[in-house]
């Protein structure tokens, strides 16, 4: 990924709330959420969206837990694996998906039609086209990712952080690769060097 090249967009909240309240028409609006959520509250890539499966999100009983457990295997690279905690409105999308179908550890989070996991560029293309159809400009199966690096960064401190808890979220090997996906802002720029003024 080096240079990036042109980047996905950024999503605002009013993207977030229409991509959300478009897919809870279409013909799987509890499945469609969790991608969703999964992009824009965990950061996950697509490949991890793909493979995430109930397994990463459950205790042995079969109950939800409060992080999301990727395996290298389910993620990017050798030592892809990481622990996301788990934000409240994916908590409860999951739960709703959870009910809707019977599910074993093994299963795929996301399936397709015939039940089985949907592929990566499955799911690179439904977001595409998703975004397409709702007219956002730049956006693809990245842009949930970028917009939660994004706005995790601008909450790090807040939340007595650092970049490096953000660089861990998102599973880089390397913070430069962080701050590449991070969108910044003139305002805040401004709000920053009068905060240390």
């Amino acid at each position: 990924m080096a240079g990036l090249g042109k980047q996905a967009q950024v999503l605002t909240d009013r993207q977030v709330v229409k991509a959300l309240n478009a897919v809870a028409v279409r013909r799987y609006p509890p499945r469609d959420r969790v991608m969703i959520l999964l992009s824009i509250r965990a950061g996950m890539r697509a490949k991890e969206i793909a493979k995430v499966t109930w397994g990463m999100v459950t205790d042995a009983e079969g109950n939800l837990t409060d992080t999301i457990r990727l395996t290298n295997g389910a993620s990017k690279g050798k030592a892809g694996g990481r622990e996301i905690p788990m934000a409240a409105q994916l908590h409860k999308a999951l739960q709703a998906l959870q009910g809707f179908r019977h599910v074993t550890q093994d299963d795929r989070i996301i399936f397709s039609e015939r039940g089985k996991g949907m592929s990566p560029v499955a799911v690179s293309i439904w977001f595409g086209r998703l975004y397409s159809e709702l007219g956002f400009e730049g956006a693809s199966s990245h842009s949930g990712r970028r917009t939660f690096i994004t706005r995790a960064a601008k909450k790090c401190v807040e939340g007595g952080g650092s970049l490096r808890d953000v660089q861990q979220l998102a599973g880089h090997a390397s913070l430069a690769t962080t701050q590449r996906y991070i969108e910044g802002s003139s305002d805040a720029k401004r709000r920053i060097v009068d905060l240390i003024s």
